[in-house]
C-alpha cells in the first residue's frame, strides 16, 4: 500500500517557517542534493497546500526553459513538471500546473482512495498548514524531517494544537556535514 510522507525542512525550536514565513535559513546543498533526490525515486504523487503549490508553480516551470539551470534542478524540473500534483485548498478556484488537480473537501476519503490506488508513495511538500490538517486526520504514515541547525523563535510550527500522542519509530537519522540531521520517522498506529 502506498505511503503518505511528510517531507519537511524544521528549525531547532520547531518551526517550518520563520516569523514572517521565511524559508531561506533551511539548508539546501550540494551533499544533501543527492539524498533527496534519492527519495523522490520513490514517489509518484506530490501533495501540496495552496501556499507551496502556488510557490512550486511559480519557480520550477522557469528552469525548464533556464539556460544557466544546473543539471540538478533541471532534472528535478522534469520531475515534479510530470509528477502528479495534488493541492489542497478551499479558497483555489482551479489549478493549472501540468498534471495538478484540486481537492477541497473530503481529505480523507481522498488520501484512503489514493492509498489503494497502484502506485508509489504521496510526499507533502512543505505545506505545514496542510501537514497540520493531515496529522489531525492521522493521515500520514511517515517523517522526512530535515533538522537545521537554526533556531528561528517563531514561525509555523512543524505540529500545533496536538491532543493525542502520536508514537513514532526512529527509521533513519543521518547527520549532514552542514550541520543538517535527516530524520526518518514511522507513526505508529494503535
Amino acid at each position: 500500500m502506498r505511503k503518505v510522507i511528510s517531507f519537511m525542512h524544521v528549525s531547532l525550536d520547531g518551526f517550518t517557517t520563520g516569523p514572517n514565513g521565511e524559508l531561506e535559513w533551511a539548508i539546501v546543498d550540494e551533499e544533501l542534493n543527492p539524498y533527496v533526490d534519492g527519495l523522490f525515486r520513490n514517489v509518484d504523487t506530490a501533495l501540496y497546500g495552496r501556499v507551496t503549490y502556488l510557490l512550486m508553480q511559480s519557480y520550477w516551470p522557469t528552469v525548464l526553459t533556464d539556460p544557466d539551470a544546473s543539471p540538478r534542478d533541471l532534472a528535478h524540473a522534469h520531475w515534479v513538471e510530470n509528477t502528479s500534483k495534488i493541492v489542497f485548498s478551499k479558497t483555489l478556484s482551479r489549478v493549472e500546473w501540468k498534471n495538478s488537480r484540486l481537492v477541497k473537501d473530503q481529505i480523507a476519503e481522498e488520501i484512503a482512495s489514493l492509498k489503494q490506488q497502484p502506485g508509489r508513495d504521496l510526499m507533502i511538500f512543505g505545506s505545514p498548514r496542510l501537514t497540520h490538517t493531515f496529522i489531525h486526520l492521522g493521515l500520514i504514515d511517515e517523517y522526512r524531517l530535515f533538522l537545521n541547525p537554526i533556531v528561528l523563535g517563531g514561525g509555523i510550527p512543524l505540529f500545533q494544537d496536538i491532543k493525542d500522542w502520536t508514537k513514532l519509530n526512529l527509521l533513519e537519522a543521518k547527520a549532514f556535514q552542514s550541520g543538517v540531521v535527516g530524520l526518518h520517522y514511522q507513526a505508529i498506529r494503535p
